[in-house]
């Protein structure tokens, strides 16, 4: 518990010695030297806890040590001296010293003079240590917030070569790496916000309290759909044994000076107390546990952007009535909720803070919670901007390759890198089509889908399309010409073929495809009395006089003996028709005939011949008689 203290001893007022051993770990990434050869290699870094670290990335850059103002505390357009790239140029990596300001506002004065990312040199000889912002304060807290490009602090000895090879003439090339600094093991990322419901603690409560408002749909669409699992987590302190009774602690504490947290106004004697902090900060963490009990860890979002719009301290909602009408209205369980919280006042721990309390200790990889707010992504403390697209790209940084959600690869999430010479890959200008496709971890060459019709290739020179549709796009990059209403194609829907010529032209079928003179090339019209005429992708073969063309028979043949023939066709066809009508008709008379003779014989011969089992046939003799 001595470390817990440590980390929020600044807060109290209170003069109480104590020493401190916390176990901060500083999160790093790798920067690569690629040129010079004498000092080319593979380094650390200790990214910086502002601006946009580009997670799940990499980045090369030319390295520029400035000849003035190398401290970069002042602006750079005092000396008009610009870091901007020439197009075609490497981004420019501005090299700076440590000390005389703060490490934020070195970085934004590079970024105002075009610098893409920037290395601050240590001045000390001692391990890496990560660059916080200042102190909030309406002055600094104007450019942090502005602050997004990346930056990261190198060893005074490694600063030193740089500024060596520079200064000998060598450029100085290298790639700064961030797709290890977020762990991506399997395709589930788990994340913790360490928060606080306190909304009078100055700018950075502010921040945070504008990023769970933009945050809130994007972590909604991750918990819903599996791909995270988030937990909120809440930082608080305890007041030692000896002070439990001093105002100080009554007014901070809950349960006996066991879980406290600062006054939001630091003054004991107006506005909220910093148990009350404490109080809302369990009951956001009741929300969570109750809300995930049921399925819905997701609720935590909508209770904490709720209550942060309607309870705020600068309006005095900040209380317990009006929690309890955002529980209500977002039909949480309030039975369960006053459960979880138990009695403030009572003296004894209270499970879920003594939960809280031992969390903030680092475990494994992770050091101890120090930094409020602080995110931590797969046992990995975030650093920088805690701003909704910064934030995205850590998160999908940690999952594994290709098992990214789709949000990953929404349009906030590019990086862009196709707007610069199509990113290197394959483009068809007059369809409109690229290979190039931006991703949070940078574009990628890929054959692209289009329409239903999947392009094949590498993706960069090649790519065509594929399988059943694709002369929809662009006539599947085969020859095609549309003359005099008459659209002709070579593109064919077959497997084994992809461009043949259509009938009347020959070519290759992909670039050209000429017409045939079937007429000159005497393919057509042949018969001495055939008169022949080339047509676009055709022809048309006449007859002279009353002649009649049969392109099947490649001959002329009279109009008239044609007319001739084709009337005495018809009168045959009727008489054929006639006869083989009055035939059947003569052969269904002589069949009912020769029925009726054969009753009336047998009728006849069973008068004078009875046969005893034969029953008496009627006599139409007889019946005629009488």
């Amino acid at each position: 518990m001595k470390q817990l203290l440590c980390f929020l001893l600044p807060w109290l007022l209170l003069s109480i010695p104590f020493s401190c051993e916390a176990r901060f770990v500083v999160e790093k990434n790798s920067l690569s030297v690629t040129s010079p050869e004498s000092i080319k290699g593979t380094h650390d870094s200790a990214i910086g806890n502002f601006g946009i670290p580009q997670y799940g990335g990499s980045m090369a850059g030319t390295v520029v040590y400035p000849k003035e103002n190398q401290k970069s505390c002042k602006e750079f357009s005092d000396f008009s001296i610009s870091f901007k790239s020439q197009p075609g140029a490497l981004p420019t990596f501005l090299l700076v010293d440590r000390g005389d300001c703060f490490f934020a506002l070195k970085v934004w004065n590079a970024q105002k003079a075009g610098a893409s990312a920037v290395l601050v040199a240590d001045n000390v000889d001692e391990p890496l240590i990560t660059m916080d912002t200042p102190e909030e304060d309406v002055s600094s807290a104007k450019y942090i917030e502005n602050i997004t490009i990346p930056s990261a602090l190198v060893t005074k000895g490694f600063g030193e070569k740089l500024k060596k090879a520079i200064s000998g003439g060598d450029m100085v090339n290298l790639n700064l790496d961030w797709r290890e600094a977020v762990p991506h093991p399997d395709d589930r990322v788990e994340y913790e916000l360490w928060t606080n419901s306190n909304d009078e603690c100055g700018v950075k409560c502010d921040m945070l309290m504008e990023f769970v408002k933009d945050f809130k749909g994007a972590a909604q669409i991750l918990e819903k759909g599996g791909y995270t699992q988030f937990r909120p987590h809440y930082i608080t302190w305890y007041c030692p044994h000896a002070f439990t009774l001093s105002r100080q602690c009554k007014s901070q504490c809950i349960n006996k000076g066991r879980y406290c947290a600062p006054d939001p106004e630091q003054d004991f004697s107006s506005g909220y107390d910093g148990k009350d902090v404490v109080v809302e900060n369990l009951r956001q963490l009741c929300v969570y546990k109750v809300a995930n009990e049921t399925g819905k860890p997701w609720v935590w979002w909508d209770y904490v952007t709720d209550f942060q719009i309607r309870c705020p301290m600068k309006e005095k909602k900040y209380n317990k009535e009006c929690a309890d009408s955002v529980i209500k209205s977002l039909g949480i369980d309030s039975r369960k909720l006053d459960k979880c919280m138990g009695d403030p006042d009572a003296d004894s721990d209270n499970p879920i803070l003594k939960e809280e309390q031992d969390a903030q200790v680092g475990k494994g990889s992770r050091g101890d919670v120090t930094i409020l707010p602080t995110l931590v992504v797969n046992n990995r403390q975030y650093r920088g901007k805690l701003e909704k697209s910064a934030v995205l790209k850590a998160l999908c940084s940690g999952f594994e390759e290709t098992t990214e959600p789709a949000i990953c690869l929404s349009t906030e999430m590019e990086s862009n890198e196709c707007l610069d010479n199509n990113g290197g890959c394959w483009q068809d200008k007059s369809a409109n089509i690229t290979a190039c496709k931006d991703t949070f971890r940078g574009r990628v060459c890929e054959c692209p889908r289009v329409d239903g019709v999947q392009f094949k290739g590498d993706g960069y020179s090649h790519c065509e399309p594929s399988g059943p549709g694709r002369c929809t796009i662009n006539n599947g990059g085969c020859w095609h010409e549309e003359r005099d209403g008459h659209a002709f194609s070579a593109c064919v829907d077959k497997d084994s073929v992809k461009c043949e010529c259509p009938p009347g032209f020959r070519g290759d079928g992909i670039k050209k495809c000429e017409d045939i003179n079937e007429c000159k090339e005497k393919k057509a019209c042949q018969c001495p009395e055939c008169s022949c005429k080339n047509t676009w992708g055709s022809y048309e073969c006449s007859c002279s006089g009353d002649l009649l063309y049969i392109r099947d028979h490649d001959t002329c043949i009279s109009k008239t003996g044609s007319q001739v023939r084709s009337a005495w066709a018809a009168v045959w066809l009727i008489m054929l028709s006639l006869g083989l009508a009055a035939g059947g008709a003569y052969l269904v008379y002589k069949y009912r005939l020769r029925r009726y003779m054969d009753s009336e014989i047998r009728a006849i011969m069973a008068q004078y011949m009875p046969l005893d089992s034969q029953p008496e046939i009627p006599n139409h003799v007889n019946d005629e008689r009488a």
